[in-house]
């Protein structure tokens, strides 16, 4: 039987960009709550939760991004065109939340500075992904394999939603990761915090799930006619469920249990999107095999992603299962 590449290639792209999401995901939130926390201490051991950490789970998304210009040339040559913008801020975002992870650890007087500089590049770069979802899911004008629409097409009220949507949702796991990795009062707020990011997170996402279908009508008619329909009700019960579970940690002191359900959440949505989507790499016009490089070159990379993904999982679980458990204050970076 003759392997499907492009199916192939398409999953493992799906897969690098949810591993992006669930993992940087937590500790852009953290920087997101930076300026909610109270103390310089505090503040020190959030950031030592997630230092050992950070860098390694932006692998995910240069190989997301990598693998989508190496893989699917057309997608990724009609989707840099349309959204420029928001991934240029979603680059600077990154960038100045990188720099200020050294910087305010070497200096004093400034210290401020770094430490704004964490929160808004972590926020701008949250808020930039989640417009550049939104752009995505509302679809993207293409004539004649090129991009055919305007320069601000990106910014509608519905990517302006999905960017909230995302804040809120990267604050959720940023709350509910402190609340599993600290102790004492920076636990407590954390615990407040998360849950007022789980009721807003919520609202948010059933607003986006809302106005999903009537933008395209494949999204109606995969979420509303034939046999997809049962996950009209399947996903949404499971993120009630998700949400259920969070508040249930948060109010019986299980520390883990709202973090691993918030990133069951993210994972829902992340389904129901993929529902929505497929067979399109770059709605409304073309499939991920329109988009696919030809299968010589995607057999060819393949071989090397056998290789390397085994790796990055391998070293990411290594250091998670080596800084497991709670930050000590009086250790971290330095």
């Amino acid at each position: 039987m003759e392997l499907d590449l492009a199916f192939i290639w398409a999953g493992l792209i799906a897969f690098s960009i949810l591993a992006y999401v669930v993992l940087d995901g937590f500790d852009l939130g953290v920087g997101i709550l930076f300026p909610l926390l109270r103390s310089e201490q505090d503040r020190d051991v959030a950031m030592n939760s997630v230092a050992p950490v950070w860098d390694g789970n932006e692998t995910w998304l240069v190989l997301g991004g990598g693998g989508l210009y190496a893989v699917f040339p057309l997608a990724y040559a009609t989707i840099l065109p349309a959204l420029y913008a928001p991934l240029i801020a979603m680059l600077i975002g990154l960038i100045f939340r990188g720099v200020s992870f050294e910087f305010r650890w070497r200096t004093t007087r400034g210290k401020f500075l770094w430490d704004w500089g964490f929160a808004g590049g972590s926020l701008l770069a949250t808020f930039a992904q989640g417009i550049t979802l939104g752009a995505l899911v509302q679809g993207i004008h293409v004539v004649d394999r090129a991009y055919a629409g305007g320069w601000w097409d990106w910014l509608t009220p519905f990517s302006i939603v999905t960017g909230l949507a995302l804040v809120a949702g990267y604050m959720l796991l940023g709350a509910t990761w402190l609340v599993m990795k600290t102790e004492g009062d920076l636990r407590a707020r954390a615990r407040d915090m998360a849950e007022r990011a789980a009721i807003v997170t919520l609202l948010l996402i059933g607003g986006v799930s809302l106005a999903t279908p009537y933008l395209n009508p494949v999204y109606l008619e995969r979420w509303f006619t034939g046999p997809t329909a049962a996950f009209s009700l399947i996903v949404p019960s499971l993120v009630v469920i998700c949400v259920w579970r969070i508040f249930q940690g948060l109010r019986d002191g299980n520390d883990a249990q709202p973090f691993l359900a918030a990133l069951g959440l993210f994972v829902l949505c992340y389904i129901g999107i993929g529902i929505s989507f497929y067979p399109y790499m770059v709605p409304p016009g073309i499939t991920i095999w329109d988009a696919a490089a030809p299968d010589e070159s995607l057999g060819f990379l393949l071989v090397g992603a056998a290789v390397l993904l085994p790796v990055i999982l391998g070293y990411t679980a290594y250091a998670y299962w080596v800084f497991r458990g709670k930050v000590d204050p009086s250790e971290g970076y330095h």
